[in-house]
């Protein structure tokens, strides 16, 4: 068996029961495409083919790029699985059919690149359901106060707390436990337009510039009265509606 490489974050799920009900909390039917990051052993891999029409599966492992080449032979031939050897950060998404699915074990140190990158590619998915660090998760899907990153989430889809993952149910075992987390529902239908989508992302990282300081301050410079704004409020006070408000009614501060 290939051994897991530290270098490119490697947990392998064990678990086949978890790998299902991963499955099952991503809604799949055989008309849907899914796309897999990260396959590993394929423990995944197989729950995801018995659910969805086609598996597009990227890995960046050269050796289990083999091995699950060897391994998964008859789903590739009767192409219910294209298996890629590479980064899904180099990824072309434009390839993949509109409204597919995307379902991965990811390493953590690219969860936020992932969620960036699909979240506000052109080509989104119509949901997303990743198995991240716990304490991920419960700041997307359950924490009282906001985010830059659970705003960015919430921006485009509804998140959702499924379930935990024990950390025994990897190898090698990561030193917290995981959670699976689904967004459902992408979309960019919260923005107006492209500009007003980018404005929403300038004033909520401006927000969250210094979070020691109160809102008013940090806001200074996109021309927001004070009284509009929340008396004493902060950064993480304010909820999505709060900032898609604030977004549609300032204008963007001069350089």
């Amino acid at each position: 068996m290939v051994r897991a490489k530290k270098s490119l974050g490697q947990n392998f799920l064990m678990h086949r029961q978890i790998a299902e009900r991963i499955a099952d909390a991503a809604g799949l039917s055989k008309r849907d495409t899914v796309l897999e990051i990260g396959p590993g052993t394929g423990m995944l891999t197989r729950a995801l083919l018995a659910r969805a029409g086609k598996v597009v599966a990227v890995e960046a492992d050269g050796e289990l790029h083999e091995q699950l080449a060897q391994d998964f032979a008859d789903d590739i031939a009767c192409g219910a699985l294209t298996l890629v050897h590479g980064d899904i950060r180099h990824f072309d998404i434009s390839t993949l059919p509109k409204g597919y699915k995307l379902v991965a074990n990811i390493p953590y140190y690219i969860t936020g690149d992932i969620m960036r990158m699909f979240l506000t590619a052109a080509a989104q998915p119509s949901s997303m359901t990743l198995l991240v660090q716990k304490e991920v998760a419960e700041r997307i899907a359950r924490s009282k106060k906001e985010s830059i990153l659970s705003l960015s989430v919430k921006a485009y889809g509804a998140p959702k707390y499924e379930f935990t993952v024990p950390r025994g149910a990897f190898k090698p075992a990561p030193s917290v436990d995981s959670a699976v987390l689904s967004i459902k529902n992408i979309s960019r239908d919260a923005f107006a337009s492209r500009a007003e989508e980018t404005r929403f992302f300038e004033l909520v990282r401006a927000g969250f510039a210094h979070k020691r300081k109160l809102l008013s301050s940090n806001l200074a410079g996109f021309g927001i009265p004070e009284s509009t704004l929340p008396p004493k409020a902060r950064a993480e006070d304010l909820s999505l509606a709060d900032w898609l408000r604030l977004t549609s009614s300032t204008r963007v501060p001069e350089k």
